[in-house]
């Protein structure tokens, strides 16, 4: 079963995590008018028409009032622009994705964990790294070579998809709440949120860390009135960094920049350092760009749900894979 297909579409209430955070009243500079005229149109196959998770149709991109940014502020709802589904990353972030294009500088140990696996599916190929050969395939004719693993995927028995995959992979709607000691951010993909603390809170190091979380733990600060950084250490080793498995250790430190352009556009870049399976930090987002979505905007329900994956298996996956087998051996 594709992880892609795991997520199943319904609602959230995305201001549940209001009542986990401090007490001071949120930030909402939000001021695009809800509209009135969101009815349900007529689907269409082959049409495709963006809809939030009260099925009403969004406009995409979103409408740009041209208006200037808020002073730290990042609150509001915000989507992947020009098109929603440009934060899916299926093959690796879109500043590195997997390819022959993109080799990131592995230390020793980061090159044994990435390619210390036989290839996944597809006609196998090689690239030569160092004096290592690494495995790959290509996934379309001509395409480009995708370096490939088969260790088991910890989001394919819904494990949480952690951070920073849960902005590397399938990096879809986000909310963002803010006070003066905390900012959230809530997450379409997998329905989980983060805090990132404000007050001042040193990072812990490495080995003061109390337990590894799927989440890490982050602190942020405000570099100008545009500008927020995220440091985030702390993350759980069985999680992986991106959907091509790139892995990491106890030492990763990942920073986010989380710049506003304007009322209406955000940019993030996000810049991985692992001294332990990287010789150098590299950047897996380049000035990513969000759009901000209107008030009324209602965030899908998007879960990995293991009776659902189970379900799945039987009524679809087994049957098909019989199927495939009984005409191959048909055609011997």
């Amino acid at each position: 079963m594709g992880r892609d297909s795991k997520m199943f579409n319904g609602f959230v209430a995305a201001a549940i995590v209001i009542a986990g955070m401090a007490h001071a009243p949120f930030s909402h500079a939000q001021t695009n008018a809800a509209s009135d005229t969101q009815g349900t149109e007529r689907r269409q196959s082959g049409v495709d028409i963006h809809r939030d998770g009260w099925d009403r149709i969004v406009p995409q991109p979103p409408k740009q009032t041209g208006a200037p940014a808020p002073v730290r502020d990042l609150s509001g709802i915000w989507e992947p622009i020009p098109a929603y589904r440009d934060g899916v990353f299926a093959l690796g972030p879109k500043a590195n994705p997997a390819d022959a294009n993109h080799l990131l500088p592995f230390t020793p140990l980061g090159l044994q964990m990435f390619t210390g696996q036989e290839p996944g599916k597809g006609t196998p190929s090689f690239l030569i790294v160092n004096g290592r050969t690494i495995p790959v395939v290509s996934i379309e004719k001509n395409g480009p070579l995708i370096p490939t693993v088969t260790r088991d995927d910890p989001f394919d028995i819904c494990d949480p998809i952690g951070f920073p995959r849960i902005e590397l992979f399938n990096l879809r709607a986000i909310q963002i709440y803010q006070n003066k000691s905390q900012m959230a951010i809530v997450y379409q993909n997998d329905q989980v949120w983060r805090n990132i603390w404000m007050d001042g809170r040193q990072l812990p190091k490495a080995e003061d860390v109390p337990e590894p979380r799927w989440y890490g733990y982050s602190v942020g600060h405000w570099t100008d009135d545009y500008t927020f950084v995220v440091e985030t250490v702390g993350l759980d080793e069985r999680t992986w960094i991106d959907n091509v498995a790139r892995p990491h250790s106890d030492q990763l430190r990942v920073t986010e920049t989380w710049h506003r352009v304007d009322h209406d556009v955000m940019e993030l870049t996000l810049i991985i350092d692992d001294p332990k399976m990287y010789t150098k930090p590299w950047t897996a987002l380049d000035k990513f760009r969000m759009g901000l979505q209107p008030e009324w905007f209602d965030i899908r329900e998007q879960v990995c749900a293991v009776s659902e994956d189970l379900d799945y298996t039987k009524t679809v996956a087994n049957p098909a894979d019989a199927a495939k087998k009984s005409d191959t051996l048909q055609r011997k």
